[in-house]
This record gives C-alpha cells, sequence and structure tokens, in this order.
C-alpha cells in the first residue's frame, strides 16, 4: 500500500520530468570493464559508468564487478568483494564509493536560499553479513556536509534517507563539481572519533564527524556489498526508482567517458586524416556526444592504429590529441615514415578490441 505521503511527493515531481540527479543508478552501463581486481592502491572509475573508488591510505583491497544479480526490476548491481583485509582503521583510511554532480544539475535543490529543498536518497543493498555504513552529502563549493547510516543485511532491501535543506552555500550553476554522494565503506579515527554531522555543517576542521557509526568493509575477506537502484531527488519523501532506457543512460554517461572500441573485424574509423609530413597525419575527430570539459585522450596502444592511402597501410608510433575541444579534436597518428605531404589518409584501429577514450569525468 502505497503511503499518502509518498503518492503526494510522486505527484509533486511528475511535472519536474527526470527526477533523479544520479546517472546510471541503475548500474546498467560499464564502458570500462565490467570487473576490476585489486582496488585500494589509488582513486578511480573502474567498472560501472559514474561510480568511483575514493581511497586513502589503506592496505585493504577489493574486487569491483558489474553483477546480473539485482533485486527485482533491476537486471545490475555494483558486487564489492574484500580480497584483502586491513583491521587497522587509524588516521586518515577510507574507502568511499561515490557519484560526484555538477552545480548546473543541482539547482533544483535552492541550497543556500530561503526555498531550499530537502534531499532524497534511496537504493537498493545487500552483504554477506548485517552491517552499517554511512551516507554522506559533501556540498564542495561551500566545504559543508550531512551525514547519516544506513544497515545492510543478507536480503536486498530498499534504504530511504531524507537530507535537511540548507539555507547556508549556494551551489555554483556551472559544470564544476558541486556536490559529492559518499558511501563511506571504510572510515579510520580522523572521521569516527566524534558525532555524526545530521545536520548541513561547515567541515573546515569537522572531519571527526562525517562517518561516526560505520563498520569496516575490509574487517574481513568475507565481506560482500552489494547496491543499485541509486537515487537522489528533491523532496521529503524517497519516491519509486525512475529507471531510464540503456540507451539514454549511455549517452549521459559518455558526457564524462567515453570508450570507442573495436568490435572483430569492423574497423573504427577516426576519419580522414591530412598528412603533415612524412611521419605525421592530422584527423578532425567529432566526438559522440558533447563531453563536460575538454576531455584527457587515451588509445589502448600506442600501435593500434593506422593509416591507409596510396602509400599501403602504416602502423602508428604514436597516437595523441593534438587539440581538445568539447565537442571535437584534432589527433595526430605518428608512423615511421613514408607519408607525402598534404595527401588524404584514412585513420583506423587496427587491432581486435583496440580503443580509444575520452575522459572528461569530474
Amino acid at each position: 500500500m502505497v503511503s499518502k505521503a509518498r503518492q503526494l511527493a510522486q505527484s509533486a515531481s511528475a511535472p519536474e520530468g527526470r527526477k533523479n540527479v544520479v546517472t546510471n543508478g541503475a548500474m546498467q552501463v560499464a564502458q570500462r570493464s565490467t570487473s576490476v581486481t585489486g582496488i585500494g592502491a589509488s582513486d578511480g572509475y573502474f567498472t560501472v559508468d559514474r561510480f568511483n573508488i575514493n581511497v586513502n591510505g589503506t592496505s585493504g583491497r577489493l574486487t569491483m564487478t558489474q553483477t546480473a544479480d539485482g533485486p527485482s526490476g533491476f537486471a545490475n548491481c555494483i558486487k564489492l568483494d574484500c580480497t584483502t583485509a586491513d583491521t587497522d582503521m587509524d588516521a586518515n583510511k577510507f574507502i568511499i564509493l561515490e557519484q560526484r554532480f555538477e552545480g548546473q544539475d543541482l539547482q533544483r535543490f535552492m541550497k543556500g536560499t530561503s526555498d531550499a529543498k530537502e534531499y532524497a536518497v534511496s537504493f537498493y543493498v545487500k552483504g554477506n553479513a548485517s552491517a552499517t555504513y554511512v551516507v554522506e552529502l559533501f556540498d564542495s563549493d561551500n566545504s559543508r556536509q550531512v551525514s547519516k547510516t544506513f544497515s545492510v543485511t543478507t536480503s536486498w532491501t530498499r534504504v530511504e534517507l531524507t537530507f535537511p535543506a540548507d539555507t547556508t552555500g549556494a551551489f555554483d550553476d556551472d559544470n564544476a563539481q558541486s556536490l559529492n554522494l559518499h558511501l563511506w565503506l571504510v572510515s579510520g579515527t580522523t572521521y569516527t572519533s566524534g558525532t555524526l554531522s545530521q545536520t548541513w555543517t561547515s567541515n573546515s576542521g569537522n572531519n571527526a564527524n562525517r562517518a561516526v557509526g560505520g563498520d569496516n568493509f575490509f574487517s574481513s575477506t568475507d565481506n560482500t556489498f552489494f547496491i543499485t537502484g541509486m537515487q537522489l531527488e528533491v523532496g521529503s519523501v524517497a519516491t519509486e526508482f525512475e529507471h531510464r532506457s540503456f540507451g539514454e543512460e549511455l549517452q549521459l554517461c559518455k558526457r564524462y567517458y567515453n570508450r570507442t572500441t573495436r568490435s572483430g573485424n569492423d574497423n573504427v574509423y577516426f576519419g580522414v586524416a591530412q598528412v603533415n609530413s612524412s611521419t605525421v597525419a592530422y584527423a578532425i575527430e567529432k566526438w559522440e556526444v558533447a563531453m563536460r570539459a575538454n576531455p584527457t585522450f587515451g588509445i589502448s596502444a600506442a600501435t593500434d592504429a593506422e593509416l591507409f592511402g596510396a602509400m599501403g597501410a602504416k602502423q602508428s608510433s604514436a597516437v595523441s590529441l593534438l587539440v581538445d575541444g568539447t565537442q571535437n579534436g584534432l589527433i595526430s597518428i605518428t608512423v615511421a615514415s613514408g607519408l607525402t605531404q598534404d595527401n588524404a589518409v584514412r585513420a583506423y584501429l587496427r587491432s581486435a578490441d583496440a580503443f580509444y577514450e575520452l575522459d572528461a569525468e569530474l
């Protein structure tokens, strides 16, 4: 039976269109990989798009997987599996699963005004055993935060948390990072020795209040953590999860990270390149989706591209983004020799499973 409060919240949110600020909340898209081992030495986006692992100081390690083991209505979830334990939680150690948000996508919360709105956070979780962890909203524009604990059991349960409105400190209206949704899974004493901040508080000198009451995911190699259906919305009540199509989520993810991969024998073309010298050609490439900011460029291997023209095929020795932009870029492709200046050649990925990537993550 749906409560009257929830019916009213759902009705109020419907005219606003897309209510869920979280991208890829159903864990559908994983452009980089579906499984990565040994995570814990450094930060990074490893598997499911838009979900970052933020780490510091721990010797514990985990495997992160996009797993087909969601609750009813969800095909996929993130699974974290502790593979190396770390029972010493002194000082600055932490592991945080997070999503970061642009300020221009948060204006609906009216933060920093007298009309400021509440935040409803919801998601589905389970684990190998009962545990308690911490959710934190961290306002990076104004260094303010608020936290709440949540419980995990061995069965899928939906967590629904409401965070108060904040009339102090508006989010910047731009494409930079303004808010982090943190799930603290490991927290050292630096972050647990105070009193949990359940109202918005200045973080200046108050790290001790951020993750009080959370368990240590790295306490045992038996520990697992599963999560899906993550939603952040305006309101005092968490409403039903907003499902979006795979295609829509993929396009939203590509604003931050876009990987183009050669599948089998299907060539992936950069396009037509103009030869600048006997060893270098330039290809102008229009990005599939406009990026959040000028991206960094990467390729699976320097030798995975090839130029083809009247001189035959020439394997690359280096590929780089010479001029970057949010909508297109100039790619420089270097070969050993044999190009004729001002000729046009085709540029493409030559190797099976080769890829190039554009990264504009927050």
